[in-house]
């Protein structure tokens, strides 16, 4: 095994230089600190965490906690998660762990344990909530965190996001721009921050066109096919005034919808129009929908580098203000949407 000794001897260094350098001391320039850890990394080198700690304070290890579940390897978004950010950090000269918490474990408790262990520097969060017990535990405790999403409308915390209210809104508008006024939502789950700022998005636009909101029209869930297809049906079996349009915070759950709508002898988009959020999963591809899906678009992969940069930025001392991003997202209009049809009823609006 590599030790830091070669790793000094094959970058031409000291070998305090070359500590400094794989540490991200910020006495030693960004090209060399990538020089020498691309030389660690060609030697396989592993840092010994208890001396890396003895001489920085920190393991360079990162957590990320998950209830346990029994389809989490199913999970595509999960699974490219959880890849996506092991490379990031481990291109950083971090280790990036996976704790899966028991059944029912509190999961404060949980925190609790690992920090108490002295071990992790840092945690990244998935799914926040409006209100995340999590994140208020960790800033108590003066624990470094970074979140996948914002928390509260003046998040004081390190984050990577997209613009969730304006994804629904951008939708919802080109929606009420086709004439649609019955547009309905199936959202993810409620209290889930992204949820509550799609609702938002999709509230105001209805209310700029002059459209009531119907909590009839909306659902939330688990963001699943099943969702999608079981809300689809309820609307229309349920509701004398149908759903003209039907927004989707994910592209798993225009798949629901789809086969809900081609069970019910209704066409897309001449009797109902889709649209849907797309992160870009390969497994699961938004233009190959028949007839294509017209959606937002910001590919979930494009998430992993900024939480990790974030999050390494957070331990080197990086002011807050540069750690919290915004990513971009775009509408892409293909053929699942268009103008609202001609009411049976000519006097309803």
């Amino acid at each position: 095994m590599a030790t830091l000794k070669d790793v000094a001897r094959a970058a031409g260094l000291s070998i305090t230089q070359t500590s400094r350098a794989l540490n991200d001391h910020s006495d030693v320039n960004e090209t060399t600190r990538k020089r020498v850890k691309a030389v660690a990394r060609s030697l396989n080198y592993q840092a010994n965490i208890s001396a890396r700690k003895l001489v920085t304070g920190r393991s360079g290890m990162v957590a990320l906690v998950v209830p346990q579940s029994t389809n989490l390897a199913e999970d595509g978004l999960f699974m490219e998660g959880v890849a996506g950010l092991s490379a990031q950090f481990s291109g950083r000269g971090m280790q990036f762990v996976l704790h899966v918490t028991r059944p029912q474990e509190p999961v404060i408790e949980v925190y609790k344990r690992l920090i108490g262990n002295g071990v992790l520097d840092g945690f990244v969060l998935f799914s926040p909530s409006d209100d995340d017990p999590r994140a208020a535990f960790l800033r108590d405790n003066d624990i470094p965190f970074v979140v996948h999403g914002r928390i509260g409308p003046a998040p004081d915390h390190a984050y990577f996001d997209i613009e969730n209210e304006g994804i629904l809104h951008q939708m919802a508008s080109h929606l009420t721009g086709l004439g649609h006024r019955r547009i309905a939502l199936i959202n993810g789950r409620p209290g889930l921050s992204f949820a509550s700022a799609r609702l938002r998005g999709y509230r105001r636009a209805l209310e700029q066109a002059g459209i009531a909101f119907d909590p009839a029209l909306t659902r939330h869930g688990e963001m699943t096919e099943a969702l999608g297809l079981v809300s689809t049906v309820e609307m229309f079996r349920q509701g004398d005034r149908p759903p003209t349009a039907i927004i989707c915070s994910h592209v798993h759950i225009a798949k629901g919808v789809y086969k809900a709508l081609e069970a019910l002898g209704l066409g897309i988009p001449g009797d109902v129009s889709v649209m849907a959020h797309d992160d870009h999963l390969p497994a699961l591809r938004a233009s190959a929908f028949f007839p294509a899906l017209s959606v937002t678009k910001a590919p979930l992969r494009d998430s992993w580098e900024p939480l990790a940069d974030c999050l390494a930025g957070l331990l080197e001392g990086r002011p807050l203000k540069e750690l919290q991003r915004v990513g971009p997202h775009e509408l892409i209009i293909r053929n699942s949407t268009g103008p609202a049809p001609e009411p049976f009823d000519k006097d309803e609006p």
